[in-house]
């Protein structure tokens, strides 16, 4: 049964930045859909840990720092260590700075670009080294963005970072198919998260945003969960390298 294909049972997945907003989301999906969740986070996610524990599924929390390099090195033998097996990655944690190009600095360049794009291929890179010690392959799910597909405005650093996980999706998709390691990505548009908290306090950019969406609203956590267990699960096995857009919209307007 095609239904079947969908389901995660006994599968265990790592997600980064899931104590909130797109990441927790995502997480309670994956658990809905049978998942174990180990969550990646600075700070206890305790409220995604009950969501998912009230699900019947286990959860593991490890706190770090993502965007330092060190940090990353224990994240795949602990969750192995304690959950037996990894067959899936989510790398969403992620990190926005706002300032006009022209003034843009240094550090606001460095914390983007570490948390958002590097920190996601050496993780990815740990936790494929993983499946092709396991054997079975797996699947890695990379969060883009609009910023992916466009330039916007005085999120240089963001835009920048989110364009690299597009391209940095489709080389390891390249070079990991072979070890059946499906590598996707997912681009939300306008999400109602802490990210988008700024915009849309203003009034002015809400409505403009809003009358550029044809589903006429922001999205939600929720609206990610489909897509998520869909690329985490058997009945995405033939795709591989694509980022799947969530965007109300956005894109075909």
């Amino acid at each position: 049964m095609i239904l079947d294909a969908f389901s995660l049972k006994g599968k265990v997945a790592i997600v980064t930045g899931c104590d909130t907003g797109l990441g927790q989301g995502i997480s309670v999906g994956l658990a809905e859909a049978g998942c174990d969740i180990v969550g990646v986070n600075r700070k206890y996610p305790h409220e995604t840990e009950q969501k998912v524990s009230a699900l019947g599924r286990r959860f593991m929390a490890i706190q770090a720092d993502l965007s330092q390099q060190a940090a990353l090195e224990n994240v795949v033998s602990e969750t192995v260590a304690k959950m037996g097996h990894v067959d899936i990655l989510v790398n969403n944690a992620g990190t926005i700075r706002r300032a006009d190009a022209l003034d843009f600095n240094e550090k606001d360049w460095d914390d983007v670009i570490n948390l958002n794009l590097k920190s996601v291929f050496f993780l990815s890179q740990s936790v494929a080294r993983q499946f092709v010690a396991q054997g079975g392959g797996g699947k890695i799910i990379n969060i883009a963005s609009m910023l992916s597909f466009q330039g916007g405005i005085r999120v240089p650093s963001y835009t920048a970072s989110k364009s690299g996980v597009m391209g940095l999706t489709r080389l390891l998709a390249n070079e990991w198919a072979a070890h059946n390691i499906n590598v996707n990505a997912i681009a939300p548009g306008y999400m109602a998260t802490n990210n988008t908290q700024q915009l849309r306090e203003d009034a002015q950019r809400n409505q403009e945003i809003l009358d550029r969406i044809p589903a006429g609203r922001w999205g939600k956590p929720e609206d990610m969960q489909g897509a998520a267990v869909f690329l985490s699960s058997q009945a995405s096995d033939y795709i591989n390298g694509y980022t799947l857009a969530v965007d109300g919209g956005w894109l075909a307007r």
